[in-house]
């Protein structure tokens, strides 16, 4: 049973952090985009695909995490 409940608590942690730092890096990243389209207008729309690429990307990474944690809350290799 404890095993059961350490593995509850990591996929806690995958989706909490992953979650976490999803939000910092899209966040940051669209900091960095209107400070950039603010300084450069004719570069906007360039960068505006640069952005939505690395958006998904972002989500992504994180929706694996969250993929792996489910695989881990329901069909616990370590049971």
């Amino acid at each position: 049973m404890e095993v059961a409940g350490l593995v509850a608590l990591a996929c806690a942690f995958i989706i909490g952090l992953g979650a976490i730092g999803a939000c910092l890096g899209i966040g940051m990243m669209g900091g960095k985009y209107l400070e950039a389209s603010a300084r450069q207008p004719e570069l906007m729309n360039a960068l505006q695909t640069k952005m939505f690429l690395l958006a998904g990307l972002i989500d992504a990474a994180y929706l694996i995490g969250v993929g792996i944690a489910m695989l881990f809350a329901f069909a616990n290799p370590f049971v």
